[in-house]
């Protein structure tokens, strides 16, 4: 691991996949193994566009990682009012 992106969608791709453990654990499942997978192609994506030197395209991909993890997996923030 060398770049910022490396770091950075390394801790992404570990939050997400412990994400789908503590929610595969869960005696009803909330949602399903599918739903994990554009976040983790997205991942790729992000560090492949990083480590190529397209910083734009590859913060945008991000945001919208991080965007796709909040709403479509509802994670809730521990801080967050509910």
């Amino acid at each position: 691991m060398e770049t910022f992106w490396d770091w950075l969608t390394v801790f992404t791709f570990a939050g997400l996949a412990t994400l789908l453990l503590q929610r595969s654990a869960e005696e009803e499942p909330r949602d399903h193994l599918w739903q994990y997978a554009p976040p983790a192609v997205g991942c790729a994506l992000v560090n492949f566009l990083g480590n190529e030197g397209y910083s734009a395209p590859a913060a945008v991909l991000f945001v919208a990682v991080v965007f796709y993890i909040f709403k479509v997996l509802n994670v809730q923030l521990p801080f967050a009012k509910k």
